[in-house]
């Protein structure tokens, strides 16, 4: 039994939602927490015929049998919390830690209304740099004081710890990506807070030594959206041509792509203290891996990719997607001996 935390490594977009879908699935986890910023950040899950966007509920709802928890040091944003408890179907089995942050119609107007955050920055809009602002000022709505969630309230930090003590799977999914940290990312082009795994840990109340893997998710080429630096950024015409050429969940924008940044996801493994790699969308570069379930049924173009990963990043690929429904996956840890 274990507990993952699960990151992004580059700027956000890797696929972390269903690389958490299938975690949760594949373990049977008994917790699914979300850490992270807020309602600012996107996850898609594809199961069942069903495509969910997420930007509130953790990804690992999909296990009907996980409890799924919003950590602490997320934003809740309760008009959205309220549609997606509607959409999952999680209302008996979801929780908020008392400590939330509320996210206020008045944040979102300050956004959107601030030329520096929604012009040069790129924000996303929806009240989440504000609302953090507000809360190092110790001054923002906080979940216990508002009314219509208190049959949600629970106490995240607690009920993640016992989970862990009984032996049992805890997955923690952070959301954005490393280079989008306050601390680490490119600053100013950042969220209002750490994206990395050690933030994951605070999030949701939980101490280093209690987590056994983290599992760093690179997309097998990079995306960004809003502003900033993307080394090796192709026109979009280009990333057209590739394939590459996406559309953000939150903001529905569209996304900048550079091919795979080695150097970039050097750092991110040293950032967040890798122990195990996901790359997503290799059936988008390798398109003949679509669908594939078994390591040995990738094409010899997409093995030597997965080879130079192993070779430059020293951690080993466990679990590759290679399409867009959760259980499209290869899941490597078995066979090499990690569980």
């Amino acid at each position: 039994m274990a507990c993952y935390i699960v990151v992004g490594g580059f700027f956000g977009d890797e696929g972390k939602g269903k690389i958490v879908s299938y975690l949760a699935l594949k373990d049977r986890v008994a917790v699914a927490a979300r850490g992270g910023c807020g309602t600012n950040a996107g996850h898609t899950v594809e199961f069942g015929g069903r495509k969910f966007k997420l930007r509130q509920i953790p990804s690992g709802f999909v296990f009907e049998g996980a409890r799924v928890l919003i950590g602490a040091g997320v934003l809740v944003d309760p008009r959205i919390f309220f549609e997606e408890v509607n959409a999952t179907g999680v209302e008996r089995r979801v929780g908020v830690d008392y400590n939330c942050a509320v996210i206020e119609q008045r944040h979102i107007e300050q956004d959107r209304g601030s030329s520096y955050l929604s012009g040069k920055i790129g924000s996303t809009g929806t009240g989440c740099g504000p609302c953090n602002a507000e809360r190092a000022m110790r001054t923002v709505k906080l979940a216990r004081d508002v009314e219509e969630l208190k049959p949600y309230l629970a106490d995240v930090s607690f009920e993640v710890n016992e989970a862990i003590d009984k032996g049992e799977n805890v997955i923690i999914e952070g959301t954005q990506g490393t280079f989008l940290s306050l601390y680490h990312g490119t600053y100013p082009y950042v969220t209002s807070k750490d994206t990395t795994a050690s933030q994951a840990c605070a999030d949701v109340g939980v101490g280093p030594t209690k987590i056994d893997e983290v599992l760093v998710v690179f997309k097998a080429y990079v995306t960004r959206v809003g502003g900033g630096p993307l080394p090796g950024e192709l026109s979009e015409e280009e990333a057209a041509k590739r394939g590459w050429l996406e559309v953000a969940t939150v903001t529905g924008r569209k996304r900048r792509a550079a091919p795979f940044n080695f150097e970039l996801a050097e750092k991110a493994v040293r950032l967040n203290g890798a122990t195990q790699i996901a790359i997503t969308k290799l059936d988008v570069v390798y398109p003949e891996c679509r669908g594939a379930t078994s390591f040995s049924e990738l094409p010899r173009s997409a093995v030597e990719f997965i080879e130079q990963v192993e070779s430059r990043l020293k951690k080993p690929v466990t679990i590759i997607g290679t399409g867009a429904d959760a259980k499209e996956v290869i899941d490597r840890r078995r066979e090499l001996g990690l569980v």
